[in-house]
This record gives C-alpha cells, sequence and structure tokens, in this order.
C-alpha cells in the first residue's frame, strides 16, 4: 500500500463500513496486479470473505484518495514555490478531505488572471482598502479617499479611489475558505434549482413542458428530474438557476470580516461583501453546486444502468441448441439464419409476409423447409415492428406441419443493428450482408445473452436513463465493470468464445483475447488450461488471473471444466485419493461431501472458504450461476397500441428500470410505463426494490395515449 491509502486509511474505514485489516488486504492486493474478479474469487481468505461489491467500492475509494493526495501535493508545491507556506496552511491542506475544500484553501495561492483588484492595487489602493478591512473608528472615506488620487495611475476621482478599494476587499473576502464553505453548505441545504421556459418556446409543448415553471431544493432534486432540466437546458427550451435567500449569507459575510456600524468605513464593507458574494462567490459556487448535482446525478443514473445492465446479460440462456433467428421486416422481408449448438452460422432465407397470399404461402414452404432441414429447438424472433405478425404467421406455420413443440418466443433486438454494422460483426460475418447479421445475433441472444450481448456497446441496449447525459468516462468505467463481473461470474468456454467475450475475463484484455482466438484457429481446441500458456502473450500473471474464469469442455484433464482454480488441483488430487478415487470419479459420482474431513486439508493457504467453493464446484463443475429458461407469454389478441383499453390485464416483461418506474413490453411494439407510483400499494421509494429487467409482470392498462404512443400501467 502507498502511504497515501494508509494515510486515510480511518476515513476508507468510516466510508465504506469495512474492517481496516480488510481494507489493506484489499488494497495490497491489488497493487500487487490482482483483478478485483480474482481477488473476490480465489483470495477470500485474505480479504476476510467479503464480496466483489465492497472490494470494487475499495478500489474506486482508494482511487479517488490517490487522486485527493496528488492534488494535494500539487497545491502543496505550488504554495511552498511562492515562499508562502506556513504551518497553519501546511495544516489545512493537510486535514482537507474532499476535493472543494482544498481548492477553497488553494485559492488566494492560485496564479490568478488579471483581476480588477490587482488593476486597484497597481493603481496604490491597497492602503484605503486596509481601511476598509480594519473597520476603524476613525476618518472619513470620501476624505481619505482625496490623497489616492492619481490621473497617471489611472485614479481620477473619490469614486474611483474607493470603489478601487472595494475591489480589493471584495477579493480578499471571496477568498476565504470558511466564508466560501460556509456559502456552499447554504447552497446544498437552502438552495432551489429553479427552471422556466425560454421565451422562444412559451406556450409551446414540448418534453420539457413539466419544467416551464418548476421549483425543487437542491437537497432532494432526483437524478432523472435534474438530468432532464439539465438536457432542456442544453437545447436551449429551459433555464435554469439556483435561487438562494442571500440576506443571511450577507450577514454572515459582514460578521466573519469584522463589520462594525459605527465605523465610518461600516458602508464600504457592506458593499465589498454585496460585490463580492454576487460577482466573485455566488457565480463560482453556483457552478460548483450544479457540478455536484451533476455529479450526484450522473452517478445514480449510472447505478441504474449498471443495476439493468446485469440483469440483461444475467438473463437466463436456453443453452446450447439449434435455433433460426429471424429479424422481421414487412416491407423489405424477415431474415431467417439457422445457427448451430454453437452459434455457428448455417443457413439463411428471407420470408416475405405482407406481398399478397401467395408469398405467404411461398413463405411458409421456405420456413419448414429451414425447420426440417435443422430441427430447431426454438425459433428466436427479434421484438421490433412487425414481430407480431411474424411470430403469428410462424406459430401458425409450424402448428399446421406437427411442430408445435418448438419454443417461438420473441427477443429484444436491441442494439442488433449496431452490432450488425459493427467492426466486430464484420470481422465475425465479413461476407454476410449486415441484414443477416442482425438475425444471427437475434438466434444467439436466446441461446447465451452474455456471451452475444458482450459485442453491442452497453449504451445501444437501451436500458439507461439519460445515458448520453452523464459523464460518459464514468459511464463506461461503471459499464466495463459489470460486464466484467458477469463474464468472470458465469465463466467463459475458451474453445467457443468469441474475442469480444474472452476480452472481459480478467487477467486478458482486447489484444490477449484476439490473440487466444487466433492461437485457437491456427491449432485447435486447446486441450487443457496449461496450454494456454503455449499463446503469445499468455504470462503467467494473465494465466493466474484468467485461468479459472476459462471452462475447457471435453478436454483432458476434469477439473478445467469447473471453477476451481488450477492452483488448486494438487489438493483436489489428494482429496480424491483420500476418497479412494480418481478425480474424474470423484467429479462424476455423486458422493456425500459431508463426509469429506474439512480440517485435515486447511492450511495457510487453504481456508475454509476456498475448500467449501472447491467441494462444491466438485459436486457440479459446470453449473451455470443464471437461473433456468423460461417461456415469456404475449396475448394472442394483443398486436398494436389499437388493441390495448383502459382495465385490459396483461404480462408483460420488464425492458428497463428506472428511477420513476419500469418500462414493460407488453407485445404492442411500444413499450409501456409503470410509473413508482403504480409498482406497489405501498410506497416505493426505489423502483429496483420491486422489480427488474427481465422480470414478468402482470400488469393492468391504465391509460393510452395512441396520439404520443404512450401507454400507462400499473402493476397487478
Amino acid at each position: 500500500m502507498t502511504s497515501a491509502s494508509y494515510y486515510l486509511l480511518p476515513k476508507l474505514v468510516k466510508d465504506l463500513s469495512l474492517p481496516q485489516h480488510k481494507i489493506v488486504a484489499v488494497l495490497k492486493l491489488i497493487e500487487e496486479g490482482n483483478t478485483v474478479p480474482f481477488i473476490s474469487r480465489y483470495r477470500k481468505e485474505a480479504i476476510g470473505n467479503i464480496d466483489e461489491v465492497a472490494v470494487r467500492q475499495v478500489k474506486e475509494r482508494s482511487e479517488y484518495i490517490h487522486d485527493i493526495e496528488e492534488r494535494r501535493e500539487t497545491i502543496l508545491s505550488s504554495i511552498e514555490s511562492q515562499g508562502l507556506l506556513t504551518e497553519d496552511i501546511k495544516k489545512k491542506v493537510l486535514t482537507a478531505t474532499v476535493k472543494s475544500a482544498l481548492e477553497d484553501i488553494y485559492l488566494p495561492y492560485k496564479p490568478k488572471r488579471r483581476t480588477k483588484a490587482m488593476i486597484a492595487r497597481e493603481r496604490g489602493l491597497e492602503p484605503l482598502a486596509k481601511k476598509i478591512l480594519e473597520q476603524t473608528d476613525d476618518g472619513n472615506p470620501k476624505e481619505d479617499a482625496k490623497q489616492y488620487i492619481n490621473e497617471e495611475k489611472g485614479v481620477s476621482s473619490i469614486d474611483e479611489a474607493l470603489e478601487g478599494a472595494r475591489f480589493i476587499v471584495a477579493e480578499e473576502i471571496s477568498l476565504d475558505a470558511e466564508i466560501r464553505t460556509f456559502v456552499r453548505e447554504r447552497f446544498y441545504d437552502k438552495g432551489v434549482i429553479a427552471s422556466k421556459v425560454r421565451s422562444k418556446f412559451a406556450g409551446t409543448s414540448s418534453k420539457f413542458e413539466q419544467y416551464y415553471a418548476f421549483n425543487e431544493r437542491v437537497k432532494i432534486i432526483p437524478s432523472h428530474r435534474f438530468l432532464a432540466i439539465s438536457r432542456g437546458e442544453k437545447e436551449k427550451v429551459l433555464s435554469m438557476s439556483i435561487l438562494l435567500d442571500e440576506k443571511p449569507l450577507l450577514s454572515f459575510i459582514t460578521a466573519k470580516m469584522g463589520h462594525c456600524k459605527a465605523s465610518p468605513y461600516a458602508d464600504e464593507l457592506f458593499q465589498s461583501a454585496a460585490d463580492a458574494y454576487k460577482r466573485l462567490i455566488s457565480t463560482s459556487i453556483e457552478a460548483d453546486t450544479r457540478v455536484d448535482l451533476k455529479i450526484k446525478s450522473d452517478t445514480y443514473a449510472v447505478e441504474t444502468f449498471a443495476k439493468n445492465l446485469k440483469e440483461i446479460l444475467l438473463a437466463a440462456p436456453l443453452g446450447g441448441k439449434q435455433v433460426i433467428g429471424i429479424d422481421p421486416g414487412l416491407r423489405s422481408g424477415c431474415k431467417c439464419a439457422a445457427v448451430s449448438e454453437t452459434g455457428k452460422f448455417l443457413e439463411t432465407l428471407t420470408l416475405f409476409l405482407t406481398q399478397g397470399e401467395r408469398r405467404k404461402l411461398e413463405a411458409k414452404k421456405d420456413l419448414m423447409s429451414l425447420v426440417e432441414k435443422y430441427k430447431p429447438i426454438a425459433i428466436a424472433i427479434g421484438n421490433g415492428t412487425g414481430s407480431r405478425e411474424t411470430e403469428a404467421l410462424v406459430k401458425e406455420t409450424l402448428k399446421e406441419h406437427g411442430y408445435a413443440e418448438i419454443i417461438v418466443v420473441q427477443v429484444s433486438e436491441a442494439g442488433a443493428s449496431v452490432y450488425s454494422a459493427s467492426d466486430v460483426a464484420r470481422e465475425e460475418f465479413p461476407d454476410i450482408d449486415l441484414t443477416i447479421r442482425g438475425a444471427i445475433s437475434i438466434a444467439r441472444r436466446l441461446q447465451d445473452p452474455l456471451a452475444e450481448l458482450v459485442k453491442v456497446e452497453p449504451k445501444a441496449l437501451g436500458v439507461g436513463q439519460y445515458q448520453h447525459d452523464v459523464n460518459q468516462t464514468m459511464l463506461e468505467k461503471k459499464l466495463h465493470d459489470i460486464v466484467e463481473s458477469c463474464v468472470n461470474n458465469v465463466g467463459v468456454d475458451v474453445n467457443t468464445a468469441s474475442a469480444s467475450l474472452l476480452s472481459y475475463v480478467a487477467g486478458i484484455g482486447f489484444s490477449l483475447a484476439k490473440k487466444l482466438v487466433t492461437h485457437r484457429d491456427a491449432h485447435g481446441s486447446f486441450s487443457t488450461r496449461k496450454s494456454l500458456m503455449d499463446v503469445s502473450g499468455m504470462g503467467k500473471r494473465s494465466f493466474e488471473q484468467a485461468a479459472g474464469f476459462l471452462r475447457i469442455y471435453h478436454g483432458d484433464n476434469p477439473l478445467d471444466v469447473s471453477a476451481v482454480h488450477p492452483e488448486m488441483y494438487a489438493l483436489v488430487t489428494m482429496i480424491a485419493k483420500d476418497q479412494g478415487l480418481t478425480i474424474d470419479a470423484l467429479i462424476k459420482e455423486d458422493i456425500n461431501t459431508n463426509k469429506i474431513d474439512r480440517k485435515k486439508y486447511l492450511s495457510e493457504q487453504v481456508g475454509l472458504e476456498t475448500l467449501n467453493d472447491i467441494i462444491d464446484e466438485l459436486k457440479k463443475p459446470d453449473r451455470d450461476p443464471r437461473s433456468s429458461f423460461e417461456m415469456p407469454s404475449f396475448r394472442d389478441d394483443v398486436n398494436s397500441i389499437d388493441d390495448l383499453h383502459p382495465e385490459m390485464t396483461l404480462e408483460g416483461i420488464v425492458t428497463n428500470v428506472t428511477a420513476f418506474g419500469a418500462f414493460v413490453d407488453i407485445g404492442v411494439h411500444h413499450d409501456g410505463l409503470v410509473h413508482i407510483s403504480h409498482l406497489a400499494d405501498h410506497f416505493v421509494k426505489d423502483p429496483h426494490e420491486i422489480v427488474k429487467t427481465g422480470d414478468k409482470l402482470k400488469i393492468k392498462v391504465l391509460e393510452v395515449n395512441k396520439k404520443l404512443k404512450r401507454i400507462s400501467l400499473a402493476s397487478c
């Protein structure tokens, strides 16, 4: 651990509510080059068995601390180089724990552009400013100012002399860290976000109409409302400001500066304070407050996106079955693609459903030829325009020919077009039209959502909240962490996985992932985990981090299909020997694991948690942590928004969860919204407490606005 991390360990302990020794252990492992998935899965004893979420929190918080420490060192160095670093200033810098406090302390010493106060000092007005600051009980401002009139220096009158002196005082006030802290806190505690419509849009309707005359406390405004107002401001429909009663602030500022009503300079100080607040303090702190609100709102929106993405990626897979994928299209035809158990593209055809009865009969015939040739277990239909018509024809055709047992299911096609036109898709299918690539992707999404969706930029999956308005660096990092977590939680078949999927395995990355695929293509399937070391670029560290998450099916070592790390193979061999079995038999036979004497195998390297994980893997070495696949269902008599009416009850699939409710696919091309107030019969603070993406939901139609394509729903 670095000294900086040690220095703020107490704060880490307080912020994260974790014991110090666990935090120290995590930081040490991270600094040694270990990845979060590896640490949380294979170093449980070292970190006191905290989960992956806590490990990531330690990592992220420590990175924030490192940023603060770097900035702290820069500030100390800058002040020292100016010869102004005192013990008092140094103490304040060293004890500041947030970036805003550091910047407030540094502000008086920060190199500045040419200010009004600087010009006033050059004109010799600093002694007059000192009189204002000292609040002397004698003197006369106007009389005293006469001696500073100097045409050559640019001071031509008493008023100009006093104004210049006030500029100096105002700057002094604005640089006071205590005053800035007080104002900053008041902006947060008492400030009100106010938005209003710009005159150009007054009297018109827009998606921002509810914010045309809107007020809400800074302290309580939710993420989605602040981001909506910010977007309205960006699109020049709204203007936004923070309202705050300045009287208590001016009282504090003048008191802090020693304002004395009996002093002849009392009014000069008051004017200086008012100028300092309006011109120098409130503008910058309002901007800071908006930045803080943006960060807070971004963080919440990113977390919401991450939760939804995780549920989508960990959706139940159909598994290694032959599937036909259909990308619906009414005018250009439905593109069909048959894929093998491993997702290999087999054949394609196009079905025309709406160009007359003859073409429809031809479509049925062509579909059956594909079905009879490949015997799919399921047919996946993208849920875009024409999906319900396509689904009806497919079901009708299968029933007519005695194949009613084949599963027909709608699959989200969000991002499929993005994937089809991507470099990844072109590299995977260089000679196939992008419309066919979409059908292949739809089929594979049913087989294994995780393996296919990692090829799509998460932002294209349509499960975010104001995703294009939030900090993109923060968003991309969080989404990468979620994808990485899901991939390593499930595990990856190294002999069938794409480079996109392999790139998220702990310790690999995209460059090494491509080398793995190239080696596999050139030399054939990997037969053991150990043979991964033959790949160029796969060093000991990469192998250590990745091996436990890579699966080799039908290989030479039966443990290679499990989550048991190779570093524990010798231990498993010992357990098998003690049971009088080979490793293969130990895995295949349903032995009573309770009879294994766990104490016998405990050591400094192997704790009880690790041992329990190993034994659990021996029970079912190729287990998938995802839930089993279940058929979703929509009402056959509801195909478009025109078929909906209030009080109708339906079953739908949750497609997106936001701060204000859940969007639900009910099979009519337009998702309906279950507002947070209609999710349950009790108060709901966060919709994620009630539903998650992918959930089946029984709902009732409340209102249908066909003009705006809006459907209001309530959970039954």
